[in-house]
């Protein structure tokens, strides 16, 4: 059991925890255009909450496959106003998806506390952000940049180079000041990966949390459920029971967060897997 300290919220990971989505974005692959307008991200939000979630991650820049990269002052524009009425209410971590250290600092100051990061705090202004505050920190692993990564990613040990990507992430925010409390890895499954990639990355998650870091896994409706189960699959809202599979199974191998478009159900599949489990 370890901790994961997020700003002034200790999260205990005694249980895997459930971070929901909420993209306040045109173009995301799934739930793009559905709240972006404060009141319908934040009612949204509201609803996760109250479905289980432990945490709610608001993003403004869709990072699917392919995506163009947003301006940080129009991105900022959207998950500003959404962040800080969200961190208004109290309670519960409020996590800005962003890889731009401008918009981590605005959402920081607006109440944010938590920093995921697709290009695993890769720009040292980011760094910088991130040793500045005490906000929870997500390392993420990701080949390129969303425009480009999915063309032809190649690993000769896809396991051993993203462990130990993250793992030289990780020790240079510790060597920023950062507190390895707050530092969560993701292995960023989909970006960058082939099928086979995620696979063995989800095989392996016990090999990352064997470092001493809570993991998170981000494996909802994505399109390596499609890649196995064909067309029953083929578009993200046909994905939801391969999603389920993946976070009871991510869980039971050591994933210490599930961040998913379906809290409900995510929660419900955990309580029983834990409790099968026990038994």
């Amino acid at each position: 059991m370890g901790i994961w300290r997020c700003g002034t919220i200790e999260l205990t990971c005694d249980r895997p925890l459930v971070m929901g989505i909420v993209n306040v974005t045109p173009d995301s692959f799934y739930d793009g255009g559905r709240y972006g307008c404060i009141e319908s991200a934040v009612r949204h939000a509201q609803g996760l909450l109250d479905a289980g979630a432990d945490m709610i991650d608001v993003g403004g820049e869709s990072t699917r496959p392919g995506a163009d990269a947003v301006d940080p002052d129009e991105e900022a524009a959207r998950v500003l106003p959404v962040v800080a009425a969200l961190a208004a209410e109290g309670g519960f971590p409020v996590s800005v998806d962003t890889r731009h250290a401008s918009v981590a600092a605005a959402a920081i100051e607006m109440g944010a506390s938590v920093i995921n990061d697709v290009t695993g705090f890769a720009d040292p202004k980011m760094r910088q952000v991130a040793a500045a505050s005490d906000a929870g920190l997500v390392v993420m692993h990701m080949l390129g940049e969303p425009s480009t990564m999915q063309e032809r990613p190649v690993y000769d040990d896809v396991v051993a180079e993203v462990k130990q990507h993250l793992l030289s992430r990780a020790d240079a925010l510790l060597a920023e000041g950062v507190a390895r409390e707050r530092i969560c890895l993701d292995p960023g499954i989909g970006f960058g990966k082939t099928l086979e990639h995620n696979l063995a990355l989800m095989r392996s998650l016990h090999e990352f949390a064997s470092a001493g870091y809570p993991v998170m896994l981000g494996a909802s409706r994505k399109r390596f459920i499609a890649d196995l189960c064909g067309a029953s699959a083929g578009g993200p809202q046909d994905r939801l029971g391969g999603s389920i599979a993946a976070a009871v199974l991510g869980a039971a191998s050591g994933a210490a967060v599930i961040r998913t478009h379906d809290v409900a159900e995510t929660v419900q599949a955990l309580c029983v897997a834990r409790a099968l489990s026990r038994g």
